[in-house]
C-alpha cells in the first residue's frame, strides 16, 4: 500500500492539485517503487501499457473482491451488485464467487450475468421499459425479483405469466419515486416526482399499483418496494429522507423486503469524501427503525460505483502537446469521450498523473483531451501533471472503474480499449481490445 503522509497528518497538504496524486484515489494494491513507478496487483503499469498498448483499463482484482465483501458484510443477502457500473463475464463470475446478487437492467446485462454463472435466483431485473422479450426471458430463467416500473409493465407481466409455466407467481418489487431530490447531478437524480422511473408516491400511483398487485387473482407476488433516488450521493441523510417519505405507504403493508437501490458516492478528485458501505447500511437501518419498519424486514441495496470505480485506472499515450500561451496547454491522448463519456455528460472531474512518476508533484496545469472530432472531447479540464511530460508518455486517470468501459462507444470508429484484471503479480485480459475488423462485424 502507498503511505499517505497528508492523510496521516505528518505534513501540511499541498495546494490543491499541485502535490502528488492522493494515494487514496488509487486501487487497494497500488504500490510505488523507489523510482516512482506504479504497480497494481504486483504488475508494473507502464510496462503493461507498453505490452498491451493504450488506452487500457487496468483493474485491481483484489480491490473488486474486497468491495464485494464489504457490501455483503454491510447488507448480507440484500447486497446486489449494480452491473451497469462495469460488466463482463469475468466480473459476473467474480461477483457470484463473492456472494453478491446482481442488479441487471436489460436483457443484455441479464444474458452476460447468466453466461458468467450468476444463479438466476440471485438476479434482480430493473428497467423502465422492459420489452415482452426481456420479461419473457426473465420469467423463463426464473430470476429472483422483477422490479416493476409502470402500469404498462404490469399489463405485460399479467399477459405473459400464464404462458411462462412453472406454476408459481413471479416475485416482484414495485419501484416508487418518493419525491426526494438527492443532492447530485440532475441527470442522475431518479427519486423526484418528475422522473421516468417508478410509481409516484404523491400522485397516488404507488398506492394504486400496490392495490392492483395485491388484488384477488393477481398473477404476481408482491414481496417488497424499491426506492432509488439517484447516483453519486454523498449525503447519507438523503436515503433516510426517502425512507421517511415512503413509510406512510409502506409500513402498513407489512412487506418482507425493502430495497434502497444504489447511488453511494465515490470520491474522484482530491478532497471528495467516500462514505463507507458500513455507514450507508447503518444509516438506512436507523432510518428504517425510526420510520417504523419491523426488525424482520430484509433491507437491500445495489452498490455498483462503490464496488468498481476506484478499482481501476485508465492509461493513455500522449500524442500531441499544444501550448496556447496565456490560454491553456492541451495534452492530447489516444482515447477520450469514447472510453470515458462522464466528463462530457455530467461535467465529472478526474485527476491526472504519470504512472512512471506517481509520487511526483504536479505543478504543470493542463487540459487532457481525447482524439475525437469534438471540441467537447475533454477528459480532464483542469488537470495537473509533473513537468517534463513528452509525446509518448503514459498518462493515467484514476477512479475509472465505473461507467467507463460500460458506457464506452466506438464514436469516430475508434475501437474500444481492453480490460485487464491484475492480481498476484500477473495480469489477464478479460475483455480484448476491439479491432478494425470488429467495427465491420455487424455491417451487411
Amino acid at each position: 500500500m502507498i503511505p499517505d503522509p497528508v492523510a496521516a497528518g505528518q505534513v501540511e497538504p499541498p495546494l490543491a492539485g499541485e502535490g502528488p496524486l492522493p494515494a487514496h484515489l488509487l486501487p487497494d494494491t497500488a504500490e510505488v517503487g523507489p523510482d516512482g513507478r506504479l504497480s497494481i496487483g504486483g504488475v508494473d503499469v507502464v510496462e503493461l501499457a507498453g505490452e498491451l498498448g493504450t488506452p487500457v483499463f487496468v483493474y485491481d482484482e483484489t480491490h473488486l473482491r474486497s468491495r464485494c465483501r464489504e457490501a455483503v458484510a454491510a447488507w448480507g443477502e440484500g447486497a446486489a451488485y449494480a452491473s451497469k457500473a462495469f460488466w463482463c463475464r469475468a466480473m459476473a463470475r467474480l461477483v457470484a464467487e463473492e456472494g453478491m446478487s446482481v442488479d441487471v437492467s436489460t436483457g443484455g446485462e441479464m444474458h452476460i450475468a447468466l453466461a458468467g454463472g450468476v444463479p438466476p435466483r440471485r438476479l434482480v431485473l430493473h428497467g423502465n421499459n422492459k420489452s415482452d422479450a426481456e420479461l419473457a426471458a426473465a420469467l423463463s430463467a426464473g430470476v429472483g425479483r422483477i422490479v416493476v416500473d409502470s402500469f404498462d409493465e404490469l399489463d405485460r407481466l399479467e399477459r405473459l405469466v400464464p404462458h411462462a409455466g412453472g406454476g408459481t407467481r413471479p416475485a416482484v418489487w414495485l419501484r416508487v419515486t418518493p419525491g426526494v431530490e438527492a443532492h447530485t447531478h440532475e441527470y442522475v437524480r431518479t427519486g423526484q416526482e418528475d422522473s421516468k422511473f417508478g410509481f409516484g408516491l404523491a400522485s397516488g400511483a404507488a398506492g394504486a399499483a400496490v392495490a392492483r398487485v395485491r388484488s384477488p387473482g393477481s398473477a404476481l407476488e408482491l414481496c417488497g418496494l424499491h426506492v432509488h433516488i439517484g447516483s453519486q450521493i454523498f449525503a447519507l441523510e438523503s436515503f433516510a429522507h426517502a425512507l421517511g417519505a415512503l413509510a406512510e405507504l409502506a409500513v402498513p403493508l407489512d412487506l418482507p423486503e425493502l430495497s434502497v437501490g444504489g447511488g453511494l458516492g465515490v470520491g474522484y478528485v482530491e478532497g471528495e469524501p467516500t462514505p463507507s458501505m458500513a455507514d450507508w447500511a447503518s444509516t438506512v437501518r436507523a432510518a428504517a427503525r425510526a420510520a417504523g419498519w419491523p426488525e424482520g424486514v430484509r433491507l437491500s441495496a445495489e452498490p455498483g460505483r462503490a464496488v468498481a470505480a476506484a478499482a481501476a485506472v485508465t492509461c493513455y499515450s500522449v500524442g500531441t502537446i499544444k501550448d496556447l500561451p496565456g490560454i491553456r496547454t492541451y495534452v492530447s491522448v489516444d482515447g477520450g469521450m469514447s472510453d470515458n463519456p462522464r466528463p462530457v455528460l455530467y461535467g465529472s472531474g478526474y485527476e491526472t498523473f504519470l504512472p512512471r512518476a506517481t509520487d511526483a508533484s504536479r505543478p504543470w496545469r493542463i487540459t487532457l483531451v481525447g482524439k475525437h472530432c469534438e471540441s467537447g472531447d475533454v477528459l480532464v479540464r483542469d488537470g495537473q501533471l509533473p513537468e517534463g511530460v513528452s509525446v509518448g508518455d503514459v498518462v493515467a486517470t484514476p477512479v475509472t472503474g465505473a461507467y467507463g468501459h460500460s458506457m464506452a462507444s466506438t464514436y469516430n470508429k475508434v475501437p474500444r480499449p481492453p480490460v485487464v484484471f491484475s492480481s498476484g503479480g500477473s495480469a489477464r485480459t478479460v475483455v480484448r481490445r476491439e479491432t478494425y475488423d470488429d467495427l465491420l462485424a455487424l455491417d451487411t
